[in-house]
């Protein structure tokens, strides 16, 4: 079966939230004009409007009568997702969280490590694996990895009194942040903690965070997909 193509419109903006998923326009940054779109893809000014639209509406771009179009700062990007910290969550449901720290140490960074987090093969990073519970219900494994040069007192942190995501906003300056989201199964580690069966279906989420020149930190979060679900809030 030959593959629907997508409307010229819907290619202008699936090229646009791609380059903005990878960061290669930051927050801020003015991103190319209507007629540099026009030109690119060979469609009508409507149609490059249309993508822009959409995309303004989503929250992930800003657009300036007369100026042009920029890259959206993290905090707008509310259509999508939002940062968060776990605790305040399960608090919002009236629910007591609770934190069982698993590990916390400094590991030499793997090639592929070293690579999204901006760092050379082997270089020392700071590494946590917690599980976080709701109401003694495992909730979350939170596999995170965090560049020492942007929180230098990361490992000497009580966990069990504070999460990592809510140390790091108080301790860095966020910039903007990447994430990827997927349907899958969890490793059997993930799994036993999680007190899950491996086959079970799990919602999984890798977030990178950046301050405006470096990567913060690299996490694996993953949720029983019978436990957990994402909520967005959009206001235009």
């Amino acid at each position: 079966m030959t593959p629907t193509r997508l409307a010229p419109y819907a290619q202008v903006k699936q090229y646009l939230k791609g380059r903005l998923a990878a960061g290669d326009w930051p927050p801020g940054v003015l991103m190319p004009s209507e007629a540099e779109l026009v030109a690119q893809f060979g469609v009508s000014r409507m149609t490059v409007n249309r993508a822009l639209r959409e995309l303004q509406a989503e929250g992930l771009i800003e657009r300036v009568q007369g100026v042009g179009t920029f890259a959206a700062q993290l905090h707008k990007v509310s259509s999508t997702l939002t940062l968060r910290d776990l605790h305040e969550e399960i608090a919002e449901r009236g629910h007591h969280h609770e934190a069982r720290v698993i590990a916390q140490e400094e590991v030499p960074a793997t090639n592929g490590l070293a690579g999204q987090l901006g760092l050379k093969p082997g270089a020392p990073v700071f590494h946590t694996l917690i599980v976080h519970l709701e109401n003694g219900v495992p909730l979350q494994c939170e596999d995170r990895y965090v560049n020492p040069a942007c929180a230098p007192d990361y490992l000497s942190q009580d966990f069990t009194r504070t999460t990592p995501t809510h140390y790091l906003f108080e301790a860095t300056a966020l910039w903007r942040a990447q994430y990827s989201i997927e349907a899958g199964r969890a490793t059997k580690d993930e799994a036993k903690l999680l007190g899950i069966a491996p086959t079970d279906p799990c919602l999984i989420i890798v977030r990178r965070t950046f301050t405006t020149d470096s990567a913060i930190t690299l996490a694996r979060l993953v949720h029983p997909g019978t436990r957990y679900g994402l909520e967005g809030h959009f206001t235009p």
